[in-house]
């Protein structure tokens, strides 16, 4: 996607979150007492990923039921790829974890990021 055309849309998605990423953007941010600060709907890389700790050089991506058929999981493959080539860990969740219990969703996405900033040093 171009510039302008992907920043449009992350702002687009951040003002239409689907439940389980907005139930998971409130539990993320109040980890931010835990050090660890997430932005959402961030493009990079030429896509538009859910969640970024930028300190921990981790992507957090919420899949929902669009993300169970061959293409996207291709899609996801390569997107996942070109994310490590550039030096980010990519966690994955679904939303039914997120929906079921986000608390403790984001405590382990919140844990996963202290844990791998001190491995990269920020």
């Amino acid at each position: 996607m171009e510039g302008e055309v992907l920043l449009g849309r992350a702002h687009a998605m951040r003002r239409a979150p689907t439940r389980a990423e907005h139930r998971l953007w409130h539990s993320l941010r109040a980890g931010r007492a835990a050090g660890v600060t997430f932005r959402r709907q961030v493009p990079m890389l030429g896509f538009i990923v859910d969640f970024l700790a930028v300190s921990a050089r981790l992507v957090v991506e919420v899949d929902g039921a669009s993300h169970d058929h061959e293409l996207a999981m291709d899609e996801d493959l390569h997107r996942e790829q070109q994310l490590r080539k550039a030096g980010f860990d990519v966690l994955r969740v679904t939303d039914e974890e997120v929906l079921q219990d986000t608390d403790a969703v984001a405590e382990r996405i919140i844990h996963y990021a202290m844990e791998r900033r001190e491995k990269v040093g920020r």
